[in-house]
């Protein structure tokens, strides 16, 4: 949710209103976003939706 809320300035509103699978999509939407203008770097960067959770 904050992946979200700081890329696009949503509110936690805004963002709590959209489904999980939506949620989802705009996480991976934003990852691609960032690789593609990120294009130099040599090591492939994780998307969100690919790292484990910490507790």
């Amino acid at each position: 949710m904050s992946f979200i809320s700081y890329y696009f300035h949503w509110s936690e509103d805004e963002v709590m209103q959209l489904d999980h699978m939506s949620r989802r999509r705009w996480c991976n939407e934003i990852s691609e976003i960032n690789k593609s203008l990120n294009p130099s770097k040599k090591t492939k960067e994780k998307s969100i939706l690919d790292m484990k959770p910490t507790r």
